[in-house]
């Protein structure tokens, strides 16, 4: 697993596939900010609550100047089922070797009831205009992120 990510750290630049093929890259948000967060399972119920609450508050967090871009080991095809049935409204993209949560130090060991596993570290950044990481949440809650992230920026309606 790579070390995790800190406020000043260049944040890695990527290149994936969203819901529809179309590639993605990290670096084509120069200029803006840029929220990248990453979650275990396209449909899952916690991470179906986390994508809903991302876009149930994506007009506040554009309005703020905030892109949203939500990555998991997922393909494709899954991703288009899960924005279709959800309605989302912002990107999912699709790292199904895994290769971008890891360089994000967001696949790893992690506790699951108790046990130690491989997985998915669902984390969140917040990237700045030049591409730096200003924020990293690791270990987040599904319930509770957004508006805890909303607040913490400093968003309001």
């Amino acid at each position: 697993m790579s070390e995790r990510l800190t406020p000043g750290d260049a944040a890695p630049d990527f290149t994936l596939p969203d819901s529809a093929g179309n590639k993605v890259s990290l670096s084509d948000f120069r200029g803006q900010y840029v929220i990248v967060y990453f979650y275990p399972a396209a449909g899952t119920p916690g991470c179906t609550k986390q994508a809903c609450d991302f876009r149930d508050n994506l007009a506040e967090l554009n309005n703020a100047g905030y892109q949203v871009l939500g990555i998991s080991p997922d393909k494709p095809e899954k991703l288009a089922k899960f924005v279709e049935a959800e309605s989302l409204t912002f990107p999912l993209l699709a790292d199904p070797d895994k290769t971008v949560l890891t360089e994000w130090a967001a696949f790893g060991e992690k506790k699951n009831y108790g046990r130690v596993v491989q997985g998915v570290i669902r984390s969140t950044f917040v990237v700045d205009p030049e591409g730096k990481i200003a924020n990293a949440f690791y270990n987040v809650r599904a319930t509770g992120h957004v508006a805890k992230l909303i607040r913490d920026l400093g968003v309001s309606a």
